[in-house]
């Protein structure tokens, strides 16, 4: 099954960093494009890119200086089909597309994500809480929202709201 491309270019104000696409996904072509991701409501509520977007026009984020890639490329229906070693290999080409185009803001989406991360990309066991993070990769900031997916239903749309806000806020002081 093909993947997703990333959304990456120098400059990015703000980088997403998925755990992987999923097979809804990647059949369509577009992020969060499963009707029930609420990413997409999410970010349009929270106005962190002053246009509503949709999985449709995924590719507009670059626009407004946002990108999307994923620690794990490969398509899977979801994260319990993922290898230790594809989050090991993830990690790695990932800190290569971090240091190489140093977004201001690295944005996790879910703390399994950024704990994968700093574990095989950085050498670093903690438990991860949510919001900022003390780690900087490059001259990147990193922040930690809750996965938007529909299997993390343990998050209400307020309280993922709630995080994305505080993300908002944090770009609008830098």
């Amino acid at each position: 099954m093909k993947t997703l491309p990333d959304y990456i270019v120098p400059g990015l104000r703000l980088l997403f960093v998925g755990i992987n696409p999923s097979c809804h996904s990647s059949r369509s072509g577009h992020y969060y494009a499963n009707p029930r991701n609420r990413f997409w409501n999410v970010l349009n509520a929270s106005e962190l890119i002053p246009v509503r977007l949709t999985s449709e026009i995924d590719f507009r984020v670059l626009e407004f200086g946002v990108g999307f890639t994923d620690i794990v490329k490969r398509p899977t229906p979801g994260v319990k089909d993922l290898a230790t070693s594809e989050f090991i290999d993830g990690a790695v080409k990932l800190k290569d597309k971090l240091l190489s185009y140093q977004p201001r803001l690295i944005c996790f989406q879910g703390v399994m994500v950024y704990e994968r991360y700093l574990r095989f990309g950085e050498g670093i066991r903690r438990k991860v809480g949510l919001g900022m993070q003390e780690e900087k990769i490059g001259f990147s900031s990193c922040f930690v929202v809750p996965n938007p997916s529909p299997a993390n239903a343990g998050f209400s749309f307020d309280s993922l709201l709630k995080w994305y806000l505080e993300l908002k806020a944090f770009l609008e002081r830098e």
